[in-house]
């Protein structure tokens, strides 16, 4: 046996829909709730999304972000709203503003919030205002964020006001990166400052080794020349082996240089120079020579690479004069470029190469990184102040919507209550000549469905749209009256917590007992269902063979002869033994039923009523018993559980209070109606108020008969003569 850890707290309940709940009224109640055993609790997390709530403010309490509200996450916004206010039990009582003089200045982090909610005030131009609201946090919030310095320690190209600490930042993010501020521009804060300049160092660092390792005919030319040497070398070792093979065996020249089937391909259709259709093909033709040409007779798509090459490598080496290379000339300048290349491949890939050596040099020499240093810390002195906005915005909601968020959490008090809806709640539905307010937004009916059997209510899902194609689901339970025509594909209309109206179509129905009085009258609608189902099946039967009776003498009569009737159909067999035994049974019914009805006349005129009442009881009390154990079974837990809450306790719907969440048609108090209905079915009317002066004058008769005993008759009134003479002077 579980015992519930003590508090020294005192706390209150109240009982409502069968379901002990506890009573928030005070400060204490509030900053006491961590110790409320969990157990206790009505609900323990609920969704993010989907509730008549703020969806900012939930998101605030879901400190974790996993899209759900848990119970240690709603006692720690409790706790932070209760701290910031001088009265905490002025969360019990919102309003849609949060008050300045109920700001506690007690606390350092008091003060802060007080005179950050003022200088929003101010910066709305509301000087005077003694309230700031939720929009009013939300606007300023948004126009600080737009500003620099914003106290984010992020400064973006709009704070520099130098062309040089803007170039810095400029050339900071193209290297190194940045970080987004919160108006959505890119940034550079203290720690990707430092990256960049120590990735400067160590390139410089790095770079300053290339003097050593430069071909000394080069100079400074070394970096670009051996990039134009890396670009061709692939495509000039291709041609070279190509000529060294067709050296060996001049057979080989024609398939070296690709044969004429393939340039005819490239003719039939437009042809780019530059395409890898093109660079695939050989430097030049391939002969035994093996002279690469560089400027004249070269392969188009590679013109420029050669170009470069020989004006940045060739010509310095060999002399402008020199248009093309030997193998043993291309050797050499490998064996040149060998030792710089080595250099190259033993350091990193930095960033910094994107601007090069000369402008990384200049920014180690320039002002413009202290000046950036500066910007960053003066944006990060606003940090607090900052942050004080947030927090304003983060009291606002919470002063707003906290007292909500707990009656429908800790306790399920709006639930119960009758002038305010749950936060569940999606609206009301008009159906049927009734009103439901018990109505939940789901996203798949099916799914929902599967679980909401379990509540033990009537709930039928409708497909809800309205102009523009917007849609939504709804589950809507009926909790008093019937359910004979409530049916798939039926209309209604719908209205959410905005006041907006959807068209509404029953889709999909969990059928249960909605009230005791439908199931008393179940098994006679059940039965006269029946009935009416044979007879309209024998009806339709007949009216099938009627109609091909007719369709065989309307054949004949075209045709000019007599009507042939159809062939007899052939005897049926009879089962000797059936008959037998159907006879027997009829025999017995008919014996039983005469047996009862001796019993019944005999019985005394007063017994007459209450025997009908007892047989229509004994038909009627299976069907109420079973309603009446389901609709004590009755809660909404499953239809939360579907959604994604997790409910504590069976919050139940008894029959009181599924009375008040589906009204019924009435006319109002002080309306007026007139009965003369010109369309009245008179012989209808006239048959049934010759039955109430029938019913009348059985009792009276019944009655005279039991206390003046015959009169004014001279024989007994027996019930056998009331049930002969009742039904003449009904006919007559």
């Amino acid at each position: 046996m579980s015992i519930a850890p003590a508090s020294p707290h005192v706390w209150k309940f109240f009982r409502t829909g069968g379901l002990d709940q506890v009573s928030l009224e005070t400060a204490a109640d509030l900053l006491a709730l961590g110790e409320l055993d969990q157990k206790l609790w009505v609900a323990l997390s609920c969704p993010v999304k989907g509730l008549d709530l703020d969806e900012q403010t939930l998101a605030l309490i879901d400190t974790d972000g996993d899209g759900r509200i848990h119970v240690r996450e709603v006692v720690a916004a409790v706790n932070w709203a209760a701290a910031q206010l001088k009265r905490p039990a002025d969360l019990l009582l919102p309003g849609p503003a949060l008050p300045l003089e109920a700001i506690g200045e007690e606390t350092p982090e008091g003060k802060t919030l007080l005179a950050s909610a003022r200088h929003i005030l101010a910066s709305l131009g509301k000087n005077d205002a003694e309230v700031i609201s939720v929009a009013d946090v939300s606007d300023t919030a948004k126009i600080l964020a737009a500003k620099a310095p914003n106290g984010d320690g992020v400064v973006t190209l709009r704070a520099a006001t130098d062309e040089e600490t803007q170039g810095l930042i400029k050339d900071i993010l193209a290297t190194t990166g940045g970080v987004p501020d919160p108006a959505g521009a890119e940034g550079v804060n203290l720690v990707i400052i430092d990256a960049f300049f120590a990735e400067v160092s160590s390139y410089i660092t790095w770079a300053q080794a290339a003097g050593e390792k430069n071909i000394p005919e080069l100079g400074e030319a070394t970096a670009a020349a051996c990039r134009a040497f890396q670009t061709v070398r692939p495509k000039v070792d291709d041609f070279f082996a190509r000529c060294r093979l067709a050296a060996f065996d001049g057979r080989a020249i024609a398939a070296l240089s690709r044969q004429e089937s393939e340039y005819l391909v490239f003719a039939a259709r437009d042809l780019s120079i530059s395409g890898a259709e093109v660079a695939g093909f050989p430097l030049a033709k391939i002969d035994a020579a093996g002279r690469l040409p560089l400027l004249e007779g070269i392969n188009p798509a590679w013109r420029e690479a050669l170009q470069l090459f020989h004006s940045t490598v060739v010509a310095p080496l060999f002399g402008a004069e020199k248009t093309s290379l030997s193998i043993e000339e291309w050797t050499a300048l490998a064996a040149k470029f060998a030792p710089y290349e080595s250099w190259l491949g033993s350091g990193k890939v930095s960033p910094i190469e994107k601007i090069g050596v000369a402008r990384a040099k200049a920014w180690l020499a320039s002002p413009a990184r202290q000046s950036l240093v500066d910007l960053v810390a003066q944006d990060t002195a606003l940090a607090p102040e900052y942050n004080a906005i947030s927090s304003v915005a983060r009291l606002a909601r919470y002063y707003r919507d906290l007292r909500t968020l707990l009656h429908n959490f800790v306790n399920f008090a709006d639930f119960y209550s009758r002038d305010r809806f749950a936060v569940f709640q999606a609206g009301i539905l008009f159906l049927d000549s009734r009103s439901c307010e018990l109505c939940i937004q789901v996203a798949d009916a099916g799914a929902h469905a599967t679980l909401a059997t379990m509540s033990k209510a009537y709930v039928a899902y409708l497909e809800c749209r309205r102009k523009g194609g917007e849609t939504m689901k709804i589950a809507a339970c009926f909790t008093q009256g019937d359910s004979d025509y409530l049916f798939v594909g039926r209309n209604g209309l719908f209205y959410d917590r905005k006041g907006r109206d959807w068209d509404a179509t029953i889709s999909k129905i969990i059928d249960n007992p909605i009230s005791i009085r439908q199931a008393f009258w179940s098994p006679y609608k059940k039965f006269l269902r029946m009935i009416e189902e044979q007879v309209a099946k024998r009806a339709a039967a007949a009216d099938t063979e009627s109609t091909a009776r007719l369709q065989t003498a309307a054949t004949a009569a075209v045709a000019g002869g007599p009507a042939v009737p159809p062939p007899p159909a052939p005897p049926k067999k009879i089962d000797v033994g059936t008959v037998a035994a159907l006879g027997v049974g009829l025999g017995a019914l008919a014996t039983a039923f005469g047996l009862i009805f001796s019993k019944f006349v005999e019985l005394p005129s007063w017994q007459i009523p209450l025997v009908i009442i007892g047989i229509m009881l004994a038909i009627s009390i299976p069907s109420m018993v079973i309603a009446w154990l389901k609709l004590r079974q009755r809660t909404i837990g499953p239809l939360l559980e579907a959604t994604g809450w997790a409910i504590n306790g069976r919050v139940k719907v008894n029959i009181p209070f599924g009375t008040a969440l589906t009204d019924r048609a009435e006319l109002p108090a002080n309306s007026k109606r007139t009965l003369a209905d010109p369309y009245e079915d008179r012989d209808a009317a006239r048959r049934r108020k010759l039955l109430i002066i029938l019913v009348v004058l059985i009792i009276a008769w019944l009655a005279l008969a039991k206390y003046w005993g015959n009169w004014p008759f001279h024989h007994p009134v027996t019930p056998a003569t009331v049930l002969v003479v009742a039904p003449a002077i009904a006919i007559g």
